[in-house]
């Protein structure tokens, strides 16, 4: 796939870590990095696969997730457009930590290690964001424990519902309308629930008026409840 250098250098510049950089610099990563297409469903890579590069997505959606030993996934987050994932490999070089699967068709940049570390040992500010989004991963790793400690299934997946909302959501005349089309099981995954619960859950709130399914899509009519539904304790 050819993507143009000009889109490349606005995906590239469009994000918190890279945005600081001078034009030619971002030309200069733009002209290194390499295009990937992913059709929907394909691996990206697995946990334990060499990381020597970090992505950034130009079209479509990845889901990063692990799983256990008896094969129960934990998704960890959903990556849009514009977003970049698996920078963890760019400062250490050492094995992915999870997984990465496209959920949909999806075009990605692929910056290797060995054209990022030359900005990031010669530009401290560069460094201090890429430290920025670490802090930012080790908080979201921080509240998915959170959750799964002190929270019951119903609070879980408020709170999975307002932060799909907040990454992903379009206001309309009936409330906030999620725009990622998930399946109950994969929403269950984000909520470290069943896909049971899942539907039980959302069947409720939308007799109850707080939520909507329209067209395969969640609306959250109410997003105060659910805030409220969010805050309860196990």
């Amino acid at each position: 796939m050819v993507i143009a250098e000009k889109h490349k250098e606005a995906v590239l510049a469009s994000h918190f870590l890279l945005r600081h950089l001078r034009p030619e610099e971002l030309r200069r990563l733009a002209a290194a990095a390499s295009v990937a297409r992913h059709p929907q469903h394909a691996t990206i890579f697995k946990k334990g696969d060499d990381g020597a590069s970090m992505m950034a997505v130009v079209r479509g959606k990845v889901k990063i997730s692990i799983y256990s030993s008896e094969g129960k996934e934990l998704v960890l987050n959903i990556v849009d457009q514009g977003a970049i994932f698996g920078e963890i490999a760019v400062l250490d070089g050492q094995p992915r930590t999870a997984d990465a699967v496209a959920l949909e068709e999806t075009d990605l940049l692929v910056l290797g290690r060995a054209q990022l570390l030359p900005f990031l040992t010669g530009d401290p500010e560069m460094l201090a964001r890429l430290l920025a989004v670490l802090c930012q991963r080790l908080r979201h790793t921080s509240e998915h424990l959170e959750d799964a400690v002190l929270r019951d299934a119903p609070a879980r997946l408020a709170r999975w519902l307002l932060r799909l909302a907040e990454a992903f959501g379009r206001p309309g005349p009936d409330g906030t309308r999620i725009a990622i089309k998930l399946s109950q099981q994969q929403i269950g995954s984000l909520a470290g629930t069943s896909r049971e619960n899942v539907n039980r859950h959302l069947n409720e709130w939308q007799r109850a008026g707080h939520v909507a399914i329209e067209a395969g899509s969640i609306v959250l009519r109410d997003p105060k409840l659910i805030e409220r539904i969010a805050k309860a304790e196990s």
